[in-house]
């Protein structure tokens, strides 16, 4: 038996179509694209447009959105073949098992684990800062000891998280209805950020815009990027290169599209619904990042832009700061759909996971009434609650950056395997120009990567060398694949 060992295909659509194991399909294309919303616009439309504008790119920012937009285009039309060709729960986890092996296939879903929870649990203290922040406009103070940046126990925001598993419990459809109700909420408010903007935008902010490129400061020890400490290489700020410095920044903004794939095995018609969604979603939300920026940047000059609240100080620039308190709301709308579909992705990676004896199989068990799988959504549900209320999560939430990364080049290698491998396979969707789009793809990831400090690095490998103890000490000998390869020896 080997650690590369794979799982057949038609063995992983067989788990999805039936036995105790089985999810309702009960998702349309149109309930993809939200989700894909739902995930992608959070804090990085209200925040990331002012940091990327004053620090790097100028008024070029729109143009840094474009690039991010197309790298995470290239991974989406990978993960849309796979999603159509693969329409099992897992993403890149069910992927890697079918090409890779299962080994690689540990690491992308322990990977996975890592993004997904920690992903969920700093938003949801995001959440509970603009909760609390909406509260004071109303004449409301929580007691700093349980809300805010420095709370003994943040109670918003384990509460939000709680609330949220138990809409997950209760059915995806349900999750659905919930998330298009946030979802129409917060592009309501960006709608209006963008028609309101466009009275108060004055042409000379946009003068230069490209503004004439300088050297970055340099960071020492464990903070550098990695691509310095390697290569000897600085960020630039301004300039052409600057706009590719300040995509490296708001290419974060577009993470979680990649969620969508998870929810394959509650799709309805996963072939043809899967990768619109997918795509859909994330053209959807690049078209919103540009018309931000542009008319942020158009509101005030990117040289006085706010870091923090970059849209809502804008308009008290203006003289109009009745609309801070609506882009608050927006924020907090859009931050609870955030939560809930990282939540929802990381469930569907556990369950397949589960499903597979990679980890205890009593929790891949379904809900006899609301087919979801409830009890590892309420193991996770509990275990995000307790890190969001308790941990200061802002210095490692980068980790959740690296990890989507991974996941980007673990899929577009799968791609380029699973077409030699089986090239049989029916695809309703296939990746253009392959291998070219994949190695694009992988090459762009990896580059992305690099920007990041040494330290995130060094969390990341001790993250991935305690999900190598747990495989070889449980996994490895209980996966159902290693079962079966046991059960063909001794009938031979």
């Amino acid at each position: 038996m080997t650690i590369f060992r794979t799982k057949p295909v038609e063995q992983s659509i067989q788990d999805a179509e039936g036995g105790e194991h089985r999810l309702r399909r009960t998702l349309s294309a149109l309930d993809l694209t939200v989700f894909g919303i739902g995930v992608i616009i959070g804090t990085g439309i209200f925040v990331l447009t002012g940091v990327a504008a004053r620090n790097t790119a100028g008024p070029a920012v729109a143009l840094s959105f474009v690039i991010a937009g197309v790298v995470c285009g290239l991974a989406a039309m990978c993960y849309a073949e796979f999603a159509s060709t693969v329409p099992v729960a897992g993403s890149a986890y069910t992927y890697a098992y079918a090409t890779v092996g299962e080994f690689p296939a540990w690491i992308i879903g322990w990977d996975l684990m890592l993004e997904l929870a920690l992903g969920a649990a700093v938003v949801a203290s995001g959440w509970s800062g603009y909760f609390t922040s909406l509260l004071k406009n109303f004449g409301v103070f929580l007691p700093e000891a349980i809300a805010g940046d420095d709370a003994v126990v943040n109670v918003p925001a384990a509460l939000i998280v709680l609330l949220l598993t138990a809409v997950l419990v209760a059915g995806i459809k349900l999750s659905a209805r919930f998330n298009a109700v946030m979802v129409a909420i917060k592009i309501a408010v960006v709608l209006l950020v963008i028609v309101a903007g466009l009275f108060f935008v004055k042409a000379a902010n946009y003068r230069p815009f490209i503004p004439p490129s300088r050297a970055m400061e340099a960071e020492d020890g464990l903070a550098a990027p990695l691509i310095q400490v390697l290569f000897g290489v600085t960020p630039v700020a301004f300039g052409v290169f600057g706009i590719f410095t300040a995509a490296a920044l708001v290419f974060f903004a577009y993470i979680g599209f990649d969620v969508v794939a998870t929810a394959a095995e509650e799709t309805r018609n996963p072939q043809r619904d899967l990768p619109i969604g997918i795509i859909a979603s994330l053209a959807i939300c690049t078209l919103l990042y540009v018309a931000v920026s542009l008319v942020v940047v158009g509101m005030q000059h990117y040289s006085t832009l706010s870091i923090s609240a970059p849209l809502a100080d804008a308009f008290r620039a203006v003289g109009q700061p009745w609309l801070a308190t609506l882009i608050s709301i927006g924020g907090l709308a859009g931050l609870t759909t955030v939560v809930m579909i990282l939540m929802l992705g990381q469930s569907r990676v556990l369950f397949a996971m589960c499903r597979d004896d990679l980890l205890p199989r009593p929790f891949a068990r379904v809900h006899p009434r609301f087919r979801t799988p409830y009890r590892i959504t309420i193991v996770i549900g509990a275990a995000t609650a307790v890190l969001t209320a308790l941990l200061p999560l802002g210095v490692i939430a980068e980790l959740v950056n690296i990890g989507t990364l991974f996941a980007f080049v673990i899929v577009a290698v799968a791609v380029v395997v699973l077409r030699r491998t089986r090239p049989d396979l029916p695809r309703s969707f296939r990746t253009p120009w392959v291998p070219v789009v994949p190695a694009v793809s992988a090459l762009a990831s990896l580059y992305l990567m690099l920007n990041l400090p040494v330290e995130t690095w060094i969390r990341f490998f001790a993250w991935m060398a305690i999900g190598t103890v747990v495989y070889f000490l449980y996994g490895r000998r209980r996966s159902r694949v290693a079962a079966a390869e046991r059960e063909r020896i001794l009938k031979a």
